[in-house]
């Protein structure tokens, strides 16, 4: 019997990933990606991310990246390259805020550690930054940076090297299901497979119009700032934070080589925009979002701009994912770790993926991220 062969749109974080579970398990991979790989106008690119453990956002995310953890320290061992900086994580603001609050939720269901500091023991410890006596914050250990535009390569790497095939440059036109099929169509041929996964982050919405899935697509912007002092950012000094404010939710990553500390506002400016037409330009005004708390929370980041980009959030309602197959054609998987924070889980999304196409199920708990939700 042959191996399957599975089409995998979109080569991102997740697809990426997908790809590369698929083609280590046997099967006849290819992958197709609109633009090169790596490419600015999406969702995955930029040299770094943050991973962390413990999520304010849900705490069933937790189990999932313990085994996201897992996998990445697989890659790295599987190819000698560096993914994982771990310098932790603070996520600080006011006691009852989201952030604190929901992170102690978060490790309390799930027996995690974390060390809780009130404004002065924050301040002491690191004393790059400057918070009102009432805020709070919390300390993982093991959060940390996670190397972006490294582990997309490294996907793409073992994919190629288990016997997939890379189709750059190559636009999918149309995603029709057939019995036990699937005919994907690109600007350049037919190709008819036994399976798909559309990974194709904010153009999902697009490739799948029957499905009407309510996705909100938004642009948003990251800075890289130079810091003074320039040693008290590095890694090694200053962890990945983030910080709940009057301003909003920003977070921000310590020195990466020349570029500076990086700083976002989560959100930016909740500013909707269709994928293949957006500004791209970082405006003053978006500047002025990013660096509003800076002076007061963390003036040693408030130095000059060295860099700025635009990417892209995929938004659900209720903020989470969609993993699942397609309602009456299983041989299609749909994965969209949506809404900005979906990097970090990208390789056990590729797993579930794989499973989903390769066993028809997943042990991995993916309820709260099935299609049945949205009615």
């Amino acid at each position: 019997m042959s191996a399957q062969q599975i089409v995998v749109v979109g080569l991102g974080a997740t697809g990426s990933a997908a790809l590369c579970q698929l083609a280590r398990r046997g099967a006849r991979a290819i992958g197709i990606e609109q633009f090169a790989i790596g490419h600015h106008r999406g969702s995955s690119h930029g040299p770094t991310r943050i991973i962390r453990l413990a999520h304010f956002e849900r705490p069933s995310y937790v189990p999932l990246m313990r085994r996201a953890y897992a996998l990445w320290r697989e890659l790295e061992s599987a190819t000698e390259q560096k993914l994982l900086h771990i310098t932790g994580i603070l996520e600080i603001g006011p006691e009852r805020g989201e952030i604190v609050s929901g992170t102690l939720a978060a490790a309390k269901q799930n027996n995690l550690e974390l060390i809780a500091l009130d404004a002065n023991e924050l301040m002491r410890r690191y004393p790059q930054f400057r918070v009102p006596p009432d805020y709070k914050a919390v300390f993982q250990r093991d959060g940390g940076v996670l190397e972006a535009e490294r582990a997309i390569a490294v996907n793409i790497h073992i994919a190629e090297a288990a016997g997939a095939v890379i189709r750059t440059n190559e636009k999918v036109l149309g995603i029709e299901p057939r019995a036990g099929a699937v005919r994907v169509t690109t600007d350049r041929e037919e190709i008819t497979a036994d399976a798909a996964v559309i990974a194709a982050g904010p153009w999902m919405g697009t490739l799948l119009p029957n499905l009407r899935l309510p996705l909100r697509v938004t642009r948003q912007v990251v800075c890289w700032f130079e810091p003074t002092p320039r040693a008290q950012f590095a890694e090694d000094r200053f962890p990945v934070f983030i910080l709940e404010s009057p301003y909003g939710n920003h977070y921000g990553l310590p020195l990466y080589g020349t570029m500076g500390v990086k700083i976002a506002k989560h959100g930016h400016r909740d500013e909707a925009v269709a994928p293949d037409n957006y500004e791209t330009t970082v405006s003053k005004t978006d500047e002025a979002a990013i660096r509003a708390p800076l002076q007061e929370y963390l003036p040693g980041a408030n130095g000059r701009l060295l860099s700025a980009q635009t990417c892209l959030y995929t938004m659900t309602p209720d903020q989470t994912f969609i993993v699942d197959r397609m309602p009456g054609y299983p041989q299609i998987v749909i994965a969209s770790p949506c809404c900005g924070h979906g990097f970090k889980f990208s390789p056990v999304i590729g797993e579930i993926v794989a499973d989903l196409i390769t066993r028809g199920g997943t042990e991995r708990d993916i309820s709260e991220f099935r299609l049945r939700r949205f009615g």
